[in-house]
């Protein structure tokens, strides 16, 4: 039940629409439009339904190989 109201609060909505939201920056930045593109609309899709926003992130953090894109190989 706690866990419910957590996950349906605003502030963590917020959180997960603000954070894909950055994701997509990062992606247009590096010239990735169409990655863009389609988490701009996750976004929009993230304040309705917070999984929708989380799931993507983690799509993309396997996308990735686990690891940050600002991170250089050792």
């Amino acid at each position: 039940m706690i866990l419910k109201k957590l996950l349906g609060s605003t502030a963590t909505r917020s959180l997960t629409v603000f954070s894909v939201l950055f994701e997509a920056k990062k992606a247009f930045s590096e010239g990735r439009r169409t990655r863009a593109l389609l988490l701009l609309g996750v976004a929009v899709l993230a304040w309705k339904w917070m999984l929708v926003g989380l799931a993507a992130q983690g799509l993309l953090k396997l996308l990735r190989g686990g690891r940050s894109s600002n991170s250089s190989p050792a």
